[in-house]
């Protein structure tokens, strides 16, 4: 193998114009809202299934961008929070928060006889008024964001992409369904795929749309 496109800029624009290509071969002409986000989805995970597993509410980039501009986004893992750009969220002055290694956290949880990841959800909400919620691997935090959203909270947005097979289907859908009841703006990907790498991937293309650094080379990078 001849060693090629070595640099970090040459190899993000070479993938991206790979998946482009690959795209344009499979007929699939992206919505421009959404383009931005679908492409870095399939940048992370080289999987192209997103195109039709992703689901977006009504503006949900534009709102989820918006959100970005000093706003808060809080994860359900510290893997998801660690991939996050921190250069970008400080262009932009906002902030990244996980709850899940707190001992309260643990505490709470093991009190109401649920998860972490269910206690950090409603943290977020306690301590913000309209965080951005990204959700890479808990199906029980997107079910009590669904709760939280019947009892009149409102996060700015909902990242829900949970992997796995118990009750990652079926939450999605449930959070999907409330998040469009309640006007809530949501990024779901149906289906049992997902991850802390595509939440952190979704939040970073929000968040180098709203910082106008969706070309590596704005970001610094040779």
């Amino acid at each position: 193998m001849k060693e090629q496109h070595t640099l970090p800029a040459d190899i993000e624009r070479t993938s991206m114009s790979i998946i482009e290509q690959e795209l344009r071969d499979r007929g699939i002409s992206l919505p421009t809202e959404t383009a931005p986000v679908v492409k870095r989805v399939i940048h992370a995970t080289a999987d192209f299934e997103y195109v039709n597993t992703l689901r977006f509410t009504e503006n949900a980039v534009a709102l989820g961008a918006a959100a970005m501009r000093q706003g808060v986004i809080v994860t359900d893992t510290n893997m998801a929070c660690a991939g996050v750009s921190k250069p970008a969220l400080s262009r932009l002055g906002g902030e990244v928060h996980c709850f899940m290694a707190e001992s309260s956290v643990a505490e709470e949880a093991r009190r109401q006889s649920t998860t972490r990841a269910a206690v950090s959800m409603t943290r977020a909400l306690e301590t913000w008024d309209h965080p951005v919620l990204a959700v890479g691997n808990a199906p029980t935090a997107l079910l009590r964001i669904a709760e939280l959203l019947e009892e009149g909270k409102c996060p700015a947005l909902v990242i829900g992409v949970p992997v796995g097979f118990v009750n990652v289907v079926e939450s999605k859908k449930r959070l999907l369904d409330a998040c469009q009841r309640y006007g809530v703006p949501a990024i779901v990907a149906l289906g049992r795929k997902g991850g802390s790498n595509v939440a952190a991937a979704i939040c970073n293309a929000l968040l180098y749309s709203a910082a106008g650094q969706l070309d590596p080379a704005a970001r610094g990078w040779q």
